[in-house]
């Protein structure tokens, strides 16, 4: 199987073109990115799969990052995707940014419990922590850095995220050991392709995955009488 896997979740706007197993991706490209990934993306797109062998016409799948996020940036991956996915006529997955994160940490953290932390601002994160053997031990949520920090235990920690520096200070500030893993601010594409070709169409849906109330809120003191 052949994924194509897209990310524009967070601090970069990636994509790349991976066979399932493989180690290395046929195709790959990174552009760390605050703003800009809806001008970006598809020139980046163009350039990933002109470099892959068979083109658009080898995809058996493609895959999203479907949030946490930026809620402006995982729109916009999400369209590009299914937009791709009814061309090609091939399924599209989503993936969530926690889980993309957490995906190589896992591979790497040995006797620590693998954890994925993006920060939310006003002193949150969005986090999920997994335990050597697999088992989840913080489902994905939103929490202030200091009750996240809680939830991990006193475990030895591998943080990986935008949010992995605010949280390893609080762990420390408790005598908690957590190591921030490197080049892990944004999901690896390969990762997200990785994840992709696992996942199950029926229930992986492409749409935002969000863990957070919208901040506006419709202001019904100012509706004007009928």
């Amino acid at each position: 199987m052949r994924v194509l896997a897209i990310d524009t979740t967070l601090g970069a706007c990636s994509a790349c073109v991976a066979d399932r197993g493989a180690a290395e991706a046929l195709s790959c490209e990174i552009m760390p990115m605050e703003r800009g990934h809806a001008e970006a993306l598809a020139p980046l797109l163009e350039r990933v799969i002109a470099r892959a062998p068979g083109g658009f016409g080898a995809i058996d799948r493609v895959a999203v990052t479907v949030g946490p996020g930026s809620f402006t940036g995982l729109r916009i991956g999400i369209a590009a995707a299914r937009a791709i996915g009814l061309a090609l006529k091939v399924p599209v997955v989503g993936v969530t940014s926690l889980s993309a994160l957490l995906g190589p940490v896992v591979a790497t953290a040995g006797d620590r419990v693998a954890v994925a932390a993006i920060d939310a601002r006003h002193g949150q994160v969005f986090v999920q922590a997994v335990a050597p053997g697999g088992r989840v031990v913080v489902p994905a949520r939103l929490a202030s850095v200091r009750d996240a920090a809680r939830l991990l235990g006193s475990g030895n920690l591998v943080i990986s995220g935008s949010g992995a520096g605010l949280l390893a200070s609080e762990a420390w500030s408790v005598g908690v050991n957590a190591v921030v893993a490197e080049n892990s601010l944004y999901p690896d594409p390969l990762w997200v392709a990785r994840l992709g070709a696992v996942a199950d169409p029926a229930t992986a849906l492409p749409k935002p995955y969000y863990l957070r109330a919208p901040d506006a809120k419709p202001q019904d003191g100012a509706l004007a009488l009928r």
